[in-house]
């Protein structure tokens, strides 16, 4: 029998059993439903939660349930594991340096296939399967992401060098969802694979997001990185370049710790990064009291707080 048929509820909690709980729930959600409303979220997808079908369809439902309550949701997604798998199908060797996929043409055109015509499109299905809501969108798409070569030995790699936000905007005006592939191109009309957590970045800088969000494959900023209950939750950039500087933060989390802050200098309200793999990771982190990753604000705005703390 199907939820509507039995009148239960289809997402777990059924408040007949635990009313109590059901009203905490909406009640603790009501403030953030209002601070948001309006607010430009832009929402790196990858990692794990891409992978695992249980995770894609929660992820869809948060950023639907995100869009209906008022925000304007913007995701921006990669492909790496799926650019793996296909050019593992072709016979092609996969080769990196620093993290970046070295990209030659044949790998070029595999990246734009699986992209713009796999990723992107199932992304969308998943969004649209609730109404329709989602327009996929690629960075080629009215230079929506110019580039320029990131460096010649990584090949058709690049670095963002311009976001031309209307495309976007006009997106949101229509009150759908856009979905970014990230596939940008230069004023030639040649085509580059580009890192999604920097074309995040970048649209988020250039919309003036008010929040940034990183699904990663990690609980967030570990104080230790061998002990995951070090999580530090809240952490402004002035303390990321300390953090940097004693090696707190090493290894790979030193260029993504360090995107976070410049997009926080950049003009977005806070950056989040949130472990991907957790059930309905999103909705937990904006509307509930949980914090369950590591926001960074400007060291100016962790100033104000602490001064009404002391004040109050």
């Amino acid at each position: 029998m199907s939820p509507e048929a039995s009148g239960a509820p289809s997402g777990g909690l059924d408040p007949r059993r635990d009313p109590d709980l059901a009203v905490q729930v909406l009640l603790q959600a009501l403030p953030y439903i209002e601070a948001f409303r309006g607010a430009v979220v832009v929402v790196k997808f990858g990692g794990n939660a891409m992978g695992d079908p249980d995770l894609f369809e929660q992820f869809a439902s948060d950023i639907v349930l995100m869009h209906r309550v008022g925000m304007r949701p913007v995701v921006v997604h990669g492909g790496g594991p799926q650019i793996g798998e296909w050019l593992d199908k072709l016979g092609k060797a996969s080769e990196f340096v620093d993290g970046r996929r070295v990209t030659d043409a044949e790998t070029l055109d595999v990246a734009q296939m699986v992209l713009i015509g796999k990723v992107n499109a199932d992304i969308v299905t998943a969004l649209n399967g609730f109404g329709p809501l989602a327009l996929g969108l690629a960075g080629t798409d009215a230079h929506l992401i110019e580039a320029e070569a990131h460096d010649p030995e990584l090949g058709f790699v690049g670095a963002v060098t311009r976001v031309n936000p209307a495309l976007i905007t006009r997106t949101l005006a229509m009150d759908l969802i856009p979905v970014i592939a990230t596939i940008g191109v230069d004023r030639t009309g040649q085509t580059y694979n580009i890192n999604a957590d920097d074309a995040a970045t970048a649209i988020a800088e250039e919309l003036g997001a008010q929040k940034l969000i990183f699904l990663t494959d990690v609980p967030g900023l570990l104080a230790d990185a061998e002990d995951p209950t070090s999580l530090i939750t809240r952490v402004d950039t002035d303390e990321v370049a300390r953090l940097i500087d004693d090696g707190t933060i090493s290894g790979g989390m030193v260029p993504k710790m360090s995107g976070c802050a410049r997009a926080v200098g950049g003009g977005v309200g806070s950056v989040h990064l949130i472990d991907g793999r957790r059930p309905h990771v999103l909705l937990l982190e904006l509307l509930t009291d949980a914090g369950v990753g590591t926001m960074v604000v400007p060291a100016a705005a962790a100033a104000a707080v602490a001064h009404e703390g002391e004040t109050s």
